[in-house]
């Protein structure tokens, strides 16, 4: 900014805008409580179905959000526009203040009108008028004023072009919708941009170099922006895609003493996860220079980084920063599709991949070294499920979900030769989240209603799942249980149907769950969480009580045929699994429950009652081998029926006891009803047992 601007500078205008702005920013956040209270709330309550279950609803969520978000762009304009007028009109103050000042001492400021200014004197001795005495100075008052004055329009040119910057990333980051930074000043967001550019450029500079000090800094400043906006971009556009995979491969490379490595190595998960969260936040912006940067990313996958003692892939290096925050979906989708391509290309991974073992690129905790890169890839899908939902959807360029659940060779990148696989295992994470929507296995969150899209990762993960066979990768069990009782009253619904009309296909169902039920603490998972949905139906229908009668023992029958077919193939058998072997504990399932279901509560104390029951029957009949006698099997498991029968009694007495409904008598009917649906769904299940 130059001396006349400032000094003469008109900056209504400005305040006029902030008032504006805050004006605005009140309006819409009224209207975002509106939306969200009033248009929300009803949306919530609503009974959607159909398509407007799955895009009218959804809409109305995105509306009342889209509010929020610009309410919050409002007042941080607001606020940055407030702040910078406030400072203009003080540092123009203190201009004016300091060439009055000047007066006194006979100096005065003058613009050269390129930008510059000059000092010089006010009036010539020469010329001053007669008999007026011109005040003396030294070239110590010249060269302050000078330097006072610079000092001013240093700091007004700062204020001025700071808030520009900022603004003009806050608008550029969503060109198509709203921000949601918050900015309360502009002090504030001209420091996360410093901050940011600071400590990229010495991550650039230093690598390993950093002394164990200032990597507590560094480590201390991720921490504290690594929710801020302007912050995220700044550091990922000024290091840039190269120089993040370059930094983390120094880091990560031990060949030069890894000084700072040993110094703080219980800090580097902190940090990893600390830098994990300020990419994955920066990739949420939609500005041209991110986009590059994404765009830069992928390619630079499939390339060696080289460091001083090895190299690595992109892909390897890029992974293990990935595995903690919420990344864009259209990155992440670019990203996995290349990195399956290129390991479909590789055919087995492992042999590229474990070329330079000396690198270890993962700290967060010890089970793994970070060479494989679908490990961290998998953790970034299962916090992102939109994201998962379209991974295990594409068929183009390649079947992502054949590839990760069934093709892919699986290889031990633990530093231990034991234990489950950590990639599988994040894979599972990944599905599950693919098929339901939501990030943890074991939430007490109320399920939303399952989008086609989620129900087609479902039919489409448990199709390939069966297909594997016996080469169902163990670390996939617990989520696919989870998986089919997040669709619980959709799964339910197949095991039951007496004519195999639905779209889930019997056979497939069979398999995973004879998979699932090879590991015991699974088939408990698998038998309370299906418990979960045949409960939620009983208590729900009223229409024809009979039919959720019939449905539950089917649907029992069905997971015991599953049971036994994995625990006693072959009569007299030893138990495949030692895990049948171990004691039962009851494990509580939380959260499970679709949106058809009553309220959660009075699902989970019908299901504590029927899981405890099923618990009784399993300890008594199943210890070192299988019950070899196929139809004793199914006669033990009365307590579980009898739990089914006596609450289903408890919710439709009257209808029971009607002359007009014969058969369903307290002491006798319903136990034989369900007893006989049952024995259906063992039927059921053995004629489609031999899925193909």
């Amino acid at each position: 900014m130059d001396l006349d601007a400032l000094r003469f500078g008109v900056f209504t205008q400005l305040g006029t805008a902030a008032g504006d702005w805050e004006a605005m920013a009140k309006k819409l956040r009224d209207l975002e409580t509106d939306a969200r209270d009033d248009l929300g709330g009803k949306a919530a309550k609503a009974n959607w179905e159909g398509v407007n279950a799955t895009v009218t609803k959804e809409f109305v969520g995105k509306t009342a959000k889209e509010f929020a978000d610009a309410a919050t762009q409002a007042e941080s304009i607001a606020n940055i526009l407030k702040d910078t007028h406030g400072e203009l009109v003080g540092y123009k103050k203190q201009l004016n203040d300091t060439i009055e000042q000047a007066l006194t001492r006979n100096l005065t400021v003058v613009g050269t009108g390129d930008g510059g200014f000059t000092v010089t004197m006010n009036i010539h001795p020469d010329r001053a008028a007669k008999g007026h005495e011109v005040p003396e100075h030294t070239q110590a008052d010249v060269n302050a004023l000078r330097d006072e004055v610079q000092k001013i329009l240093t700091q007004a040119t700062e204020s001025d072009t700071t808030a520009a910057q900022a603004l003009t990333m806050l608008v550029s980051q969503t060109p198509y919708g709203f921000s949601d930074a918050a900015y309360y000043d502009r002090d504030s967001a001209a420091k996360a941009m410093k901050d940011a550019e600071e400590i990229a450029n010495l991550l650039k500079k230093k690598g390993d170099d950093l002394t164990p000090e200032q990597f507590d800094r560094l480590n201390k400043d991720l921490a504290a922006y690594k929710d801020d906006r302007l912050f995220q971009e700044k550091l990922a556009t000024t290091l840039g895609p190269r120089g993040v995979l370059e930094f983390w491969a120094d880091l990560s490379d031990p060949s030069d003493g890894g000084g700072l490595q040993r110094a703080r190595l219980k800090d580097l998960g902190d940090f990893q996860q600390n830098l994990s969260f300020v990419l994955a936040g920066a990739t949420q912006s939609d500005s041209p220079a991110m986009r590059t940067w994404e765009n830069d990313m992928v390619k630079l996958g499939d390339q060696r980084i080289e460091t001083r003692g090895g190299q690595a892939y992109g892909y390897q290096l890029m992974s293990n920063l990935m595995r903690t925050g919420d990344w864009d979906n259209r990155f992440l989708n670019a990203y996995g599709n290349a990195l399956v391509a290129t390991e479909k290309k590789m055919k087995v991974p492992d042999r590229f991949y474990l070329m330079e073992p000396t690198l270890k690129m993962n700290f967060i905790g010890d089970a793994e070294f970070g060479r494989d890169p679908i490990a961290g890839f998998m953790a970034a899908l299962a916090n992102s499920p939109d994201a998962a939902t379209d991974f295990f959807n594409a068929k183009e360029p390649q079947d992502n979900a054949q590839w990760v659940l069934k093709d892919r060779p699986s290889f031990d990148d633990s530093p231990l030769k034991d234990g489950p696989n950590e990639t599988l295992e994040a894979t599972g994470r990944a599905m599950f989240a693919a098929v339901s929507g939501v990030t943890d296995l074991e939430t007490g969150a109320q399920y939303e209603e399952h989008t086609p899209e989620q129900r087609e990762a479902m039919k489409r993960s448990l199709g390939i799942l069966a297909s594997s066979k016996n080469d169902f990768p163990p670390e996939l069990r617990d989520s696919m249980a989870y998986a089919m009782g997040n669709h619980g009253d959709w799964v339910h619904e197949a095991m039951s149907d007496p004519i195999g009309r639905h779209e889930l296909d019997a056979g497939q169902l069979m398999e995973v769950s004879k998979q699932i039920s090879r590991n015991r603490d699974d088939y408990q998972t698998l038998t309370q969480v299906m418990h979960q949905s045949v409960v939620a139906d009983i208590l729900t229908e009223k229409a024809h009580p009979e039919d959720s009668l019939d449905r539950a023992g089917r649907t029992i029958g069905f997971l015991e045929e599953a049971r036994y077919q994995a625990t006693n193939a072959d009569k007299g058998e030893a138990l495949a699994d030692a895990s049948w072997k171990k004691a039962w504990r009851y494990h509580i399932v939380g959260g499970l429950i679709t949106p058809w279901s009553p309220a959660m509560d009075s699902v989970q104390r019908g299901v504590d009652l029927i899981t405890s029951k099923m618990l009784e029957d399993e300890q008594n009949r199943i210890n070192d081998q299988a019950t070899a006698d196929h139809t004793k099997t199914y006669e033990n498991r009365s307590q579980e029926l009898r739990g089914l029968a006596d609450l289903w009694y408890t919710q439709n007495k009257d209808w029971a006891e009607d002359p007009t409904h014969e058969g369903y008598s307290k002491d006798h009917g319903i136990y034989s009803q369900i007893e006989g649906a049952a024995n259906d769904g063992n039927k059921k299940a053995e004629g489609v047992g031999g899925i193909q």
